[in-house]
């Protein structure tokens, strides 16, 4: 597409465009653009290093939905998904087109949200950074030479990050404005240097289309399958496990975080992954190490200036340090980014209390209530203003801050998606046994990948399990590679009592956040809880 198409196609959001647009550019022209203007810096291994400032993670209290026909009715208004006035977002929008036009450069990347044909988003991005444009190309799905040809996009987003707002002007909350609109289908996202903001606002806005308009299920969860095409599901929250644990070097990569679950199978969002890398080994994580080179992103990782040697295990910028890389840097993924109906769908949770069992067999109704009840442990640096270093949380449906409509509506596509394809649910804890988070130690990865894998095989839902009496899950009495005295956390524990106490601790916080979903569930979710008094 020429200069003066792109130019009119911006020019439709108000957008003139004075300076240079870049369009489409390769990773090493990318790469290359944002050493020149010093944006970033080229590790040993080859990866571009960037710095995010003080937003290292993404700022939730920022965020907004733009009110309007399109959303008034339909979306779930709350803490989570703000209300913001059209008229005011006109006005910040003309402010935004203004300060592109000031610009000498700009960069813009055109590519798909979604693997599948039939339900995927052409998104243009458009950057003031060339390491954001970088990112966009490596995250999103990318379009064939000749698809690029008659590119039409259905979305923009505009990330200026430089661009900062005046609360008592803009009627924002800080100088960082992320804001979605469903009727000009724009998202403008400044203030904030944080990456990932680009890629989970589309996330949030396949989560608002594809249930009302194409009848897919929307899931933040990252998905692999094996030699003979059985898919396998693994939903969490950042730092549960998702990307470790799909990237299983004996299994194929469908993606690491968004997917979707239509009437043929499953699909990838994206063409790439946003790895956390605090701690990375080539050891326990090879497959992430691996694609760490030329062409990929490392967000606020140290990074020596004279050797140019990354520190994985250094996280005095952030905990949240993150690698964007391509899927084809993953060995042996699948290249279309798709699957079958899965065999086995996996919740993953942290648990920061040392409570729950390593690996649970979950019945339809505990399926639909831990599903709804979203709970991990939130690990220091993956939102901004975190006060705690490590905070219990309940996120619904495992990725409440990316959910447009009602919770509900996505439990009831899950379930009905379960029972339609007789597939088994697993809760499995990737988080601290032997006691709490400080105490205990976190679950070994391979004893977690050997459970993984029997659930998988279909050897958990055909085992004899035992139901524990705090939360009445069904947890395996034995599987063969992995240690018995794990399998029950309470003998993990010296103290029973205190481990006793907060088992009922925990169990309480889950009934008090689950008072939300009672008159909108059945009595079976409901009574599907924790059992402890």
């Amino acid at each position: 597409m020429d200069l003066a198409v792109r130019k009119t196609a911006l020019e439709n959001l108000g957008i003139r465009v004075v300076g240079a647009v870049h369009e489409n550019l390769p990773a090493a022209r990318l790469v290359e653009a944002s050493v020149r203007r010093r944006e970033g810096m080229i590790a040993d291994n080859g990866a571009l290093v960037a710095r995010t400032g003080k937003r290292t993670g993404r700022s939730p209290k920022d965020r907004f939905i733009i009110e309007n026909d399109a959303t008034r009715e339909t979306v779930d208004w709350g803490p989570v998904n703000q209300p913001f006035p059209a008229k005011k977002f006109d006005e910040l929008l003309r402010n935004a087109a203004g300060y592109i036009d000031s610009l000498e450069e700009i960069w813009v990347t055109d590519a798909y949200a979604g693997a599948d044909p039939r339900y995927r988003l052409n998104v243009q991005v458009v950057t003031e950074y060339a390491w954001q444009a970088l990112f966009a190309k490596q995250l999103f799905r990318r379009p064939d030479p000749d698809e690029l040809e008659d590119f039409e996009p259905e979305w923009t987003i505009i990330a200026l990050p430089r661009l900062l707002m005046d609360p008592e002007v803009d009627d924002t909350k800080s100088e960082t404005f992320v804001a979605l609109d469903f009727e000009k289908k724009v998202v403008l996202i400044c203030g904030t240097r944080y990456a990932g903001e680009i890629k989970k606002s589309i996330f949030g806005v396949l989560n608002f289309v594809l249930p009302t308009e194409k009848d897919v299920f929307p899931m933040h969860c990252s998905a692999n399958k094996g030699e003979s095409g059985d898919v396998a599901l693994f939903f969490g929250l950042s730092g549960t496990g998702k990307t470790t644990l799909s990237a299983d070097p004996e299994r194929h990569l469908i993606g690491d975080d968004e997917h979707g679950w239509s009437d043929q199978g499953i699909f990838n969002f994206e063409g790439g992954c946003y790895a956390k890398t605090i701690d990375l080994s080539a050891e326990k994580e090879p497959q992430i190490w691996n694609a760490i080179r030329f062409g990929a992103v490392l967000e606020n990782v140290a990074l020596d200036r004279i050797t140019r040697q990354v520190d994985y295990t250094d996280s005095s910028l952030t905990e949240n340090t993150r690698a964007a890389y391509p899927l084809e840097f993953i060995e042996g993924a699948v290249e279309d980014g798709q699957g079958d109906h899965p065999k086995a769908v996996l919740f993953l949770t942290a648990d920061a209390f040392g409570v729950l069992p390593p690996v649970s067999v979950l019945t339809p109704d505990q399926a639909a209530y831990y599903f709804l009840s979203g709970y991990t442990a939130k690990l220091a640096g993956t939102e901004a203003d975190m006060e705690t270093e490590v905070e219990a949380t309940f996120s619904a449906c495992f990725g409440a801050p990316f959910l447009p409509l009602p919770a509900t509506t996505y439990a009831d596509l899950l379930i009905s998606r379960l029972k339609e394809h007789d597939v088994p649910c697993y809760l499995v804890n990737t988080g601290w046994s032997g006691g709490p988070y400080g105490v205990g130690e976190r679950v070994d990865i391979t004893a977690t990948r050997r459970m993984v894998r029997a659930a998988i095989e279909g050897n958990l839902a055909r085992g004899e399990t035992r139901e524990e009496p705090f939360f009445g899950l069904h947890v395996p009495v034995r599987l063969e590679g992995v240690p018995d005295g794990i399998l029950n956390p309470r003998d993990t524990w010296k103290d029973k009592d205190a481990y006793d106490r907060q088992a009922r601790k925990l169990a309480g916080l889950f009934r008090e956040n689950f008072r939300k979903f009672e008159g909108s569930v059945s009595e079976n979710i409901k009574n599907a809880g924790p059992k402890a008094p």
